[in-house]
């Protein structure tokens, strides 16, 4: 199924309006909360949840596919999700090894890339396999690169780096003086990601969860109280419009951002015209 012979004419009037206001983030994350309260206050299993928060994934998969987003990472399980009830877990195991079986081939056929980061060795080997499977299976593909956060945590992730930069050190590989901010992130698993442009919380929440710490420096956050299960793209939209609006200035000032944005506009230009002037 080719996901864009599918978008309905309100969607793609919505999705032009984005792409043509601005700027689109290169890469999205996001912290999916909220499917245990979500089942709750409707008074069903948490359970219910989990598999109302699996068809939000389907549903903002797709909507970044077409829109061209070109990254997007979800936090679905952190290691601190280890200590929540054993039948809770045994059920979020369970429907991600069922996301990974039914969703592959079509995940292929639109291109997608799929990668996972975190401490996989301890994610059942049924789900190692599956996820060993679908990163093999889409490595070639050149559309999103879907990265799924499992068994993940930030500080786990720098402390894994430094103990690697230690040992690379003890061994002469490498010296402290070489140590930069990109030779660090280079030990990092997300080593071969841009890091977020936009990170989108649900729930309501005001707080990092121990996702992405180093990589989120500059991101833009967006947070909605509406819960994961209720969270799709018209969410999603709303998220990419607001972050369309916003001045990303990274330390500087606002008149140094415009200065720098004039610039890159006038070498653009004059690289058009000595384009147009060789191809004569």
């Amino acid at each position: 199924m080719d996901w864009n012979d599918e978008i309905a004419k309100y969607d793609k009037f919505m999705q032009d309006e984005i792409l043509n206001s601005g700027k689109i983030p290169r890469h999205i994350a996001i912290i999916m909360d909220g499917n245990g309260r979500w089942a709750v206050e409707r008074n069903l299993s948490r359970t219910a949840g989990h598999r109302e928060g699996i068809e939000s994934v389907r549903d903002i998969v797709k909507a970044s596919s077409q829109l061209g987003i070109k990254y997007l990472t979800l936090y679905a399980f952190s290691i601190e999700n280890w200590k929540r009830p054993i039948t809770e877990v045994r059920v979020l195991m369970t429907l991600l090894e069922h996301f990974l079986k039914v969703e592959l081939d079509e995940l292929h056929q639109n291109n997608v890339r799929v990668k996972a980061i975190g401490k996989l060795n301890s994610l059942p080997k049924s789900v190692q396999k599956l996820l060993r499977k679908a990163i093999e299976f889409t490595a070639d593909n050149t559309g999103l690169t879907l990265t799924l956060a499992l068994s993940y945590s930030g500080r786990w992730d720098i402390l894994r780096a430094v103990q690697i930069i230690a040992f690379d050190v003890k061994r002469g590989k490498v010296s402290p003086e070489d140590l930069t901010s990109e030779k660090f992130a280079s030990y990092l698993q997300t080593k071969d990601l841009p890091e977020p442009d936009l990170l989108i919380r649900t729930s309501g929440e005001m707080r990092l969860s121990n996702f992405l710490l180093w990589e989120l420096a500059y991101s833009e956050i967006f947070v909605t109280k509406k819960y994961w299960p209720e969270f799709r793209r018209q969410d999603l939209y709303e998220a990419i419009s607001d972050y369309i609006k916003r001045e990303r200035r990274f330390g500087k000032t606002s008149a140094q951002v415009a200065s720098e944005e004039k610039e890159s506009i006038n070498d653009s230009y004059i690289q058009k015209v000595i384009n147009a002037f060789k191809s004569k």
